[in-house]
């Protein structure tokens, strides 16, 4: 899931950021209301982070811009004005939850489940063949044991697992899963596939994860061979 984080506090944006990819989000950074204005034109986002005062225009003019436009993504605002009446102006303005500063990262990062809970992904529990995955305790299992998975493993698991038996291009996977900055033309996303299919395949007779050959991958509900469908 991709998320935008509009804060103009470096060391505090740094913070949450590391927080967040940590829980195996894809995170975007802005520190003016006209760079979060640009990157939510540029790109559609599951939740944005949004701090109060930040370089014009302010977060609660550029929230009812959006809102004025029609988007409908979750808007998690921050800022130290804790007073009641600034709180139902934010709240007024469209924002779906409102947390003063200072705040405790678990709180942050509990608040943000929350609304990507209650926004698209009400599911929990995603499978397929002997894998299992729980998204909200970032538990995978395969064949009933525990498996170890780096936050962009994790990350490109869901996503297949959420498109199970339909083949996800690699921009869309990119898109997803990693911030800005990584090109298609990198190799970084077959690298991880590759780590994630001996994770997950280990001693198992077929494979989960099918490449594509020139579009992307595709994950199906039982094992195959290798050489089964789409692979080249």
């Amino acid at each position: 899931m991709r998320i935008l984080l509009v804060e103009d506090d470096k060391d505090l944006a740094e913070g949450l950021a590391e927080a967040l990819v940590t829980e195996c989000y894809a995170v975007d950074r802005a520190a003016t209301g006209a760079e979060a204005d640009q990157c939510v034109a540029d790109t559609d986002y599951d939740l944005v982070v949004l701090d109060w005062r930040i370089p014009p225009p302010s977060g609660l003019e550029l929230l009812a811009s959006w809102r004025k436009a029609g988007l409908g993504m979750p808007v998690l605002m921050l800022t130290g004005r804790a007073s009641i009446e600034d709180r139902v102006a934010g709240l007024d303005t469209g924002a779906d939850d409102y947390l003063a500063k200072p705040f405790a990262l678990g709180e942050f990062l509990a608040r943000v489940r929350s609304l990507l809970r209650r926004r698209q992904h009400p599911v929990q529990m995603l499978a397929a063949a002997d894998v299992e995955m729980n998204r909200g305790a970032h538990l995978v299992r395969v064949a009933g044991e525990p498996l170890h998975l780096t936050p962009k493993e994790f990350g490109v698991l869901e996503y297949l697992l959420m498109h199970r038996d339909h083949v996800v291009r690699r921009s869309e996977l990119l898109e997803h899963v990693w911030e800005d900055g990584l090109e298609e033309s990198s190799n970084t996303l077959e690298v991880i596939v590759s780590r994630l299919r001996k994770k997950l395949d280990g001693t198992a007779s077929g494979r989960l994860i099918h490449t594509v050959s020139g579009v992307g991958y595709l994950l199906s509900s039982e094992r195959h061979p290798a050489g089964w469908g789409p692979d080249p």
